[in-house]
């Protein structure tokens, strides 16, 4: 099997929260003796609008769904694709066949086949917007029971990472029975995968109630990254939904949560002022805005350009992640993280610019006449609807009329679909592995993005013969995104999460871990 080496996002920064004892085990029990059995109580700002990973692109669905369900391919801390439930992959020109591992038990005591690969890889190339635009007329078929081929129209150089990637509309593999017979495009009420946890219960605003698998089928590699050997250590994994985020933080100094996500950059001292905490955070997040290109003002491109003169990027970037240690100032798509593999000039020398003159001057170029613009936010994320704000200010000196129209988040993941419902939002896109995935690109997501142009450049970087070779399309890419504006890149944040000193370990890649997590309170 050929193994890809991609220092990415995702893998590059592998953070631990560690308990007092310096000889902490690693994912795969290392020295120290793990004590299993308990809970862990983790708190998380929002809940889920579905665990479906195949069509939710939140980070909310992804962090949760992916110790239910689990991929083909992965990626260990190294950055490098592994097999997850496959024994090994063999890549030839436009195609991929997987040699699956034998014996994996889904949560309803079936075994994982061939069959059950072919249904969930084909709903997911159909439904899921990677699925569509990087395999395009692909599709997987069974050569035996198990052994799967994926048939491509063409050789494709970003295809292995977007298999391994189990972020947004990550592509699971679900036993056939459950898809069978159904709308492709009707969301899964089944949560039946193959991981370390099972659902129990789903109380809606309040919480998701994991348990162990006992029938787990682990892989016998050591624990790295996402790759390797994984245990639910813990009996019962309670996702607690709790919005308010001086709940999270007072529920973690308190011990009332072993562990807490999205935390404000407001609390860091205080938190690391409590000796029985860990506070650890990790590069992730995109600060976008966006416009909603489909109806209304913006659909003209000189109003969107009105709006990047009228913002001051960097006054957004602090007032969303308050301490520069927490965010960086990035001019190109891309988080910061990844230029050993994707970096642009371009644009570089106008990350600065703003001018409120300019703004006002395009804004009655655009035909702006005093309407209302609505600014939709949600309070359940600190840092956008602390950045709306200063936009909303911002925009006001301009002699823009905005509101602020404030929701929960699932009310949020809900109106963000509906082209009537906003003008501008910003949101905190998690990093992708390559480019092209980048939702901000998609006509289907928060914008409504359509252009010919961009077609004709992911094409190009995902048709190259090598990853090395699409990296000189980037620039192409970057090129596009400052003309067309299909949103606006404010830079870079950092999610902050906490844990309690009881965990024998926390990492974080492109979200928590709570496999080989052992809680020993």
């Amino acid at each position: 099997m050929r193994l890809i080496k991609y220092m990415v996002l995702l893998c590059a920064v592998v953070l631990a929260l560690v308990g007092c004892s310096s000889d902490s085990a690693g994912g795969d029990g290392g020295t120290k003796k793990e004590k299993k059995g308990g809970e862990l109580r983790v708190a998380v700002p929002s809940e889920p609008p579905t665990l479906d990973t195949h069509v939710n692109t939140t980070t909310i669905s992804s962090n949760i769904a992916r110790n239910i369900f689990e991929t083909l391919l992965t990626f260990n801390s190294s950055g490098e694709i592994q097999p997850m439930l496959v024994e090994s992959y063999k890549e030839d020109g436009n195609t991929i066949e997987f040699k699956l591992r034998q014996g994996v038990k889904f949560h309803n005591g079936d075994e994982m086949k061939a069959k059950d690969v072919v249904a969930s890889m084909n709903r997911w190339i159909n439904v899921s917007s990677s699925g569509k635009e990087t395999f395009k007329g692909a599709s997987f078929k069974e050569i035996d029971e198990y052994t799967v081929l994926l048939e491509m129209a063409q050789p494709t150089s970003t295809a292995a990472l977007v298999l391994a990637y189990s972020g947004g509309e990550a592509p699971t593999i679900m036993p056939a029975s459950v898809l069978e017979g159904k709308d492709p495009k009707e969301k899964v009420g089944e949560y039946i995968g193959t991981g370390p946890f099972q659902i129990k219960e789903w109380k809606q605003n309040q919480q998701i109630h994991l348990t162990k698998f006992n029938d787990y089928s682990s892989r016998e590699e050591a624990g790295d990254g996402l790759a390797g050997k994984r245990e639910a250590l813990v009996d019962d994994l309670y996702i607690l939904f709790v919005p308010d985020s001086s709940t999270r933080v007072a529920g973690i100094l308190s011990g009332e949560y072993d562990a807490a996500m999205e935390l404000p950059i407001d609390s860091v001292d205080q938190l690391k002022g409590n000796k029985d905490i860990e506070l650890k955070s990790v590069p992730r997040e995109l600060l976008l805005l966006y416009f909603n290109k489909k109806e209304g003002l913006f659909t003209n491109k000189v109003a969107r350009e009105a709006v990047d003169a009228a913002i001051n990027k960097e006054d957004v970037l602090k007032a969303a992640f308050v301490n520069p240690d927490y965010y960086k100032t990035n001019h190109h798509v891309m988080l910061a993280n990844q230029e050993s593999q994707w970096y642009s000039e371009i644009g570089k020398d106008k990350y600065d610019f703003h001018d409120t003159d300019l703004a006002k001057k395009l804004f009655a170029e655009a035909g702006y006449n005093g309407e209302e613009i609505r600014l939709m936010t949600s309070r359940d994320y600190d840092h956008m609807y602390n950045a709306s704000i200063v936009v909303q200010e911002q925009l006001k000196k301009a002699g823009i009329n905005v509101k602020l129209e404030v929701y929960d988040w699932p009310t949020f993941s809900e109106r963000r679909n509906d082209p009537s419902a906003f003008d501008i939002t910003i949101i905190t896109n998690k990093g992708k592995v390559e480019p092209t995935s980048l939702v901000w690109s998609r006509p289907d997501y928060v914008g409504w993005t359509e252009s010919e142009e961009l077609n004709g450049i992911t094409s190009k970087i995902r048709q190259a013969p090598s990853l090395d070779e699409a990296r000189g399309y980037y620039d192409e890419l970057q090129a596009w995104f400052l003309d067309f504006r299909p949103a606006i890149k404010m830079g870079d944040g950092d999610m902050l999460f906490a844990g309690r000193k009881t965990l024998s370990q926390l990492e974080d890649v492109d979200g928590l871990i709570f496999w080989n997590v052992s809680n020993s309170k």
